[in-house]
């Protein structure tokens, strides 16, 4: 395969895996020795092994970092302080994509950005869509109710109300309280329940506050 070739099969792919270019009479070792050349002199990024995405000379599309996100873990969805900071709910700037997983916890630093991943039990792993995050670009992401509720989840003594405070969160009407309550029964956590009580009561304060 030459170059000309990888263009064309990858078009405006904004990540794509080494599979994708294994076609009949292609060596898989062949192929591998060439993605690595492309690599060293700077036409290609690796992601991590057998996911590439191409460099900024070359690419049509920039990877958004959710699906980026997707891709590197493909069990996986974006939530926690991503998915807070994606629908407006906390102030703070988040420097690095944080995503849910039913494996191994785990850290990459890509040349894309750092991404890291947050263990759940596979009876917690729910509460999320796919939704449109770049143009033709999409990308599995939690509801902001379940974002919320696994962030609690994973934090200790999150079910605080002083912790809850400490967020800060905005915008709280984009919250939809039955389904923040039905995410909360769901999992079987009196936390996450417990939670739910006190972030009504912050979501009713600052309605009173608007009035």
């Amino acid at each position: 395969m030459n170059w000309i070739s990888l263009l064309h099969t990858i078009g405006e792919e904004p990540v794509f895996s080494s599979s994708l270019l294994l076609t009949p009479g292609e060596n898989r070792g062949e192929i591998q020795k060439q993605l690595s050349r492309w690599t060293r002199v700077g036409k290609l990024l690796q992601l991590r092994r057998g996911l590439y995405a191409l460099a900024p000379p070359y690419r049509k599309t920039v990877p958004a970092h959710f699906l980026v996100g997707n891709r590197l873990r493909p069990a996986s969805y974006v939530s926690l302080q991503s998915a807070l900071a994606y629908y407006g709910m906390i102030p703070e700037y988040v420097p690095e994509i944080t995503s849910v997983t039913t494996g191994r916890p785990e850290k990459l630093d890509t040349p894309l950005g750092r991404y890291s991943y947050r263990h759940l039990a596979p009876s917690l792993f729910y509460g999320y869509h796919r939704i449109e995050i770049a143009h033709s670009q999409e990308a599995h992401v939690a509801y902001p109710e379940k974002a919320l509720l696994d962030l609690i989840y994973l934090t200790p003594n999150a079910d605080r109300e002083d912790y809850l405070e400490e967020l800060r969160l905005q915008n709280l009407e984009i919250i939809d309280r039955n389904r923040l309550d039905q995410f909360a029964i769901r999992s079987g956590k009196p936390k996450l329940e417990r939670a739910v009580r006190t972030i009504m009561q912050i979501a009713e304060g600052e309605e009173c506050e608007s009035l």
